[in-house]
């Protein structure tokens, strides 16, 4: 078991890598549009492909693709887990193809919504399966946001299926790899290549998207940009999934919405006046989790102080 000040290390290292996700993930969702003429399947497949190359570099940059071979010899030793492992991966792509898919058909909202419902869900998933104790900051802050998205779900009449796939999606995968230990680089790298037969289907089905991409020099940047910030973000939330309790990192998730939002706003879709409590509640919960952490590093920092003087 690690020390207070190693544990303390590691929960900034999560935080840290969460929050640059969530920037990272905004980013993605604001190119999307850029893409045309392709669609959002099609951006999905050419994501795919062109994230796993860079994902690989960040596997053997980091000496890790010996775990690759661990789960290979597991698999070998159980082959029921490859059923388990390719279930893993139809979850985290239907959650890029609908990330992919929503601001290109309007709804970037509902899906911001999914987002916003979905860190209550990872906290109580982290309560019921795993006893996570929340400190009472994050108590508060769970509290304000349920608020919120309690109050946002009574205006609407309810919640659409794209605000569901992602609220009851992710937690799933999140519990789903804890399950079979491949919350490592390895283990995400692997959901990423079980996706290539499924995005080489919709890159390459008639009529193939290659000569369009071929044809557009603006494409020729932003394909690649794409695969590159897409490796990175999603290699980081993983690493934050493992790195902070399941309760804590439901909570940071609340950074990622908040952007969608913005984003959502920026490509034309317009906010009803009734969400002001919502995002209001929304950002309190987030402040509040600012001022936490903030505070938490102030005490980590004297810590090492007073250990270094000693």
């Amino acid at each position: 078991m690690p020390g207070f000040p190693q544990a303390v290390s590691l929960v900034f290292k999560g935080i840290v890598a969460s929050v640059v996700a969530s920037f990272l993930f905004g980013a993605i969702y604001y190119l999307s549009p850029w893409l045309a003429p392709l669609a959002g399947e099609e951006i999905f497949g050419w994501r795919v492909l062109c994230t796993l190359p860079f994902t690989t570099l960040l596997l053997w940059g980091r000496g890790e693709a010996a775990q690759l071979r661990a789960l290979a010899q597991r698999v070998r030793q159980r082959p029921a887990l490859a059923v388990a492992l390719v279930l893993s991966s139809a979850l985290l792509g239907v959650q890029l193809w609908l990330f992919m898919w929503a601001p290109l058909h309007g709804r970037a909202l509902p899906v911001s919504l999914g987002y916003f419902l979905l860190p209550l869900v990872m906290v109580l998933a982290g309560r019921v399966l795993y006893r996570e104790q929340l400190s009472p900051a994050h108590r508060a802050a769970t509290l304000l946001a349920a608020l919120g998205v309690g109050y946002e779900l009574l205006r609407v009449g309810g919640m659409s299926w794209e605000t569901a796939l992602v609220a009851l999606g992710y937690p799933v995968y999140f519990a789903l790899r804890r399950r079979l230990g491949t919350e490592q680089l390895a283990g995400h790298w692997l959901d990423m290549a079980l996706l290539v037969p499924a995005a080489l289907w919709f890159v390459l089905r008639e009529p193939s998207t290659v000569p369009v991409v071929g044809a557009m020099p603006r494409l020729w940047v932003l394909v690649p940009l794409l695969g590159v910030v897409s490796a990175v973000a999603l290699a980081l939330y993983m690493a934050a999934s493992r790195l902070l309790p399941m309760g804590l990192f439901g909570l940071l998730s609340y950074v990622e919405p908040v952007l969608l939002v913005l984003v959502a706003l920026l490509l034309g879709e317009a906010m009803a006046q009734g969400q002001r409590p919502l995002y209001g509640l929304v950002f309190a919960a987030v402040g509040l989790l600012v001022l936490d952490g903030a505070l938490r590093l102030r005490r980590e920092i004297l810590h090492k102080k007073m250990a270094s003087s000693a």
